[in-house]
């Protein structure tokens, strides 16, 4: 049965970074899960267990402004904020462990690992890169309905965890509404006035408001950070993504021609949520070629 225990790494400001690590028997490697903006480390529960079942040690981290991380009081949620972390968090996991850490970024993750990897000391500090339904060049139309459903309740939140799982539901009407309401839960925090609201800080999603200043910029820094890369790059996309059709994935490919695609069917942007089992196949099949050390 895989192990999990609570761990803490500090971020570029000192900031305390909260995350999970789901220990591999005998690893052969490490991987450390970003999650996309809105959502927590619970999201990759699945993922982890299943890559450390077959070898691959997992630790999934809560980004700086959300789920038990610290809140950053200058309320830097710029990109290369999160990417910064990251570094800081990659050079940690590398001194205590001897691996060099593959990032698995989901969305926001993606983008931060992005930046990070692709970065001065990237090829140092970690072995391999995964963006999953992530490219620097984004649909706006998708990036504005993500930001419009995290804007959506962010100030008033819910009664109970029933409303906002009627509004997750509302969001994403191809997925079947959960019965068991738990792991919800944990992606909610309740406020001194009793009503629940997501686990991320609110000023994360304000500064976001223009998505079309907001998705021009990131495609601008980002294919930037592309072009540096030299590491193993996966490009993982939901086929029917909001955010990444075609052309953005050939943009990409055209500013990393050494990556490799994936294209998984029956998933939307929430890629792991969708078809967590194809899109765990797909890591492996990724990570069976990598050099860890």
């Amino acid at each position: 049965m895989t192990s999990k225990q609570r761990i803490e790494l500090t971020g570029s400001e000192g900031n305390r970074l909260v995350a999970d690590l789901y220990a591999a028997d005998n690893a052969r490697g490490l991987v450390l899960l970003a999650h996309g903006g809105g959502q927590t480390r619970h999201s990759w529960g699945g993922t982890a267990r299943a890559l450390a079942s077959q070898g691959v040690t997992a630790i999934t981290m809560d980004q700086r402004g959300h789920g038990d991380s610290d809140w950053i009081a200058s309320a830097d949620y710029d990109f290369q904020a999160f990417a910064d972390d990251m570094s800081c968090a990659g050079r940690q996991i590398g001194a205590q462990t001897g691996f060099k850490p593959a990032i698995v970024g989901a969305s926001l993750g993606g983008l931060a690992g992005l930046f990070a990897a692709g970065g001065e000391s990237g090829d140092q500090t970690f072995s391999a890169l995964v963006l999953v339904d992530i490219t620097p060049k984004m649909k706006v139309d998708g990036v504005r309905r993500i930001i419009g459903f995290m804007s959506e309740h962010s100030q008033e939140g819910f009664a109970n965890v029933e409303e906002a799982a009627n509004a997750i539901s509302a969001y994403l009407p191809h997925r079947p509404r959960p019965t068991d309401l738990s792991g919800l839960s944990k992606n909610l925090r309740q406020g001194d006035d009793g009503r629940l609201r997501w686990h991320w800080d609110p000023l994360f999603i304000s500064t976001r408001a223009d998505a079309a200043k907001h998705a021009k910029a990131v495609e601008t820094e980002g294919f930037e950070a592309a072009r540096h890369l030299r590491m193993p790059v996966l490009l993982v996309r939901g086929r029917e993504s909001e955010l990444v059709g075609e052309a953005e994935v050939a943009a990409l490919m055209r500013s990393v021609p050494h990556a490799k695609f994936a294209d998984i069917a029956g998933a939307r942007h929430m890629v792991a949520g969708d078809r967590n089992d194809v899109f765990t196949d797909a890591l492996l099949a990724f990570f069976s070629e990598l050099t860890w050390r």
